[in-house]
């Protein structure tokens, strides 16, 4: 199965996306290369912060060969983007990025989450000509695509966008947890030492 489509009101929605990862993502740990969370978009539009967003609640999410660029701190955006492109091709050989980011649609997928095996095209929805990114890509639909795309953007509900982003965000931090395990412990605990 090459695409996947995921309505995040679904009260599974979080589970599907944790195991369709799983699957893809498995033979790419096995294989341990780097794993890089791109989560494109702006904190400066509604519609466009689901990348952001996502970033921000999968900050905390430290293991050994995942890594995340783009938050709500510090977002990956149509200006920078070359750039971080070129940093992640610098530090890591042959990294698997899954590129996560906000899409116009019809009005029946608006909520719906989108994952396909393929790059995607970021700042499409803005005529902007921005490289092609990652090796798997994840879509929120947060709103209808038509006419004055950058006013539908800026007029998107933050509850679309913040239901996408919870989903996504579960369903990346639980497909890691079973993908590459726990956080790394600092520490080597005997376990034979009695308490």
């Amino acid at each position: 199965m090459d695409k996947l489509e995921i309505d995040a009101s679904d009260s599974n929605s979080i589970f599907k996306l944790r195991d369709y990862l799983s699957e893809i993502l498995a033979p790419i740990v096995k294989a341990n290369r780097a794993i890089i969370l791109l989560c494109i978009g702006t904190d400066r539009s509604t519609g466009d912060s689901l990348g952001p967003l996502v970033g921000d609640k999968l900050k905390f999410l430290v293991r050994d060969n995942v890594y995340l660029y783009g938050n709500l701190e510090n977002p990956v955006h149509a200006k920078n983007l070359g750039a971080t492109l070129e940093e992640i091709y610098s530090n890591y050989t042959n990294p698997y990025i899954i590129a996560i980011d906000a899409c116009l649609g019809k009005l029946q997928n608006v909520g719906k989450i989108f994952i396909e095996d393929k790059p995607l095209s970021p700042g499409a929805a803005m005529n902007k000509d921005l490289p092609k990114v990652g090796d798997l890509s994840i879509v929120g639909i947060v709103n209808i695509s038509g006419v004055l795309e950058f006013m539908v953007l800026q007029n998107t509900r933050l509850f679309t966008v913040m239901n996408l982003a919870d989903t996504i965000a579960n369903g990346i931090y639980h497909c890691i947890l079973k993908t590459v395990g726990g956080r790394k412990s600092k520490f080597n605990l005997d376990k034979s030492v009695k308490v």
